[in-house]
């Protein structure tokens, strides 16, 4: 039997910029997609910090050390540039193997850096 668990973590990053009139997802500093071991395309869950809201997406890489993370699409009304939020990814595991996995959790400074 396979189980979902938490894979990794960007905790509360700022949201750099919307773009409503996109096709969707969200677009992260490559960096911070690697510190995360995140692969672009890859669905992530996306919790605001700022006003609850919660929504899943898929990554696109963003330009590396820029600090970017931005909601595209609709994803753009659920979040003002400025919220924090937290980037979550999951996977699925057989359960012996979930017992000692460890999840990598980033956190970034004020500029979305590492």
């Amino acid at each position: 039997m396979h189980i979902q668990l938490l894979k990794s973590k960007i905790h509360r990053v700022k949201i750099t910029q919307a773009e409503l009139h996109y096709v969707g997802s969200i677009t992260i500093d490559e960096d911070l997609m690697d510190a995360a071991g995140l692969i672009e395309n890859e669905k992530v869950q996306i919790v605001n910090i700022n006003n609850g809201e919660r929504l899943e997406t898929y990554v696109i890489k963003g330009e590396r050390g820029s600090g970017q993370v931005c909601l595209n699409g609709p994803a753009a009304r659920k979040a003002q540039v400025g919220d924090i939020v937290i980037i979550i990814s999951y996977c699925s595991m057989e359960v012996s193997e979930a017992k000692t996995y460890q999840p990598v959790v980033v956190f970034p400074d004020e500029y979305n850096r590492l």
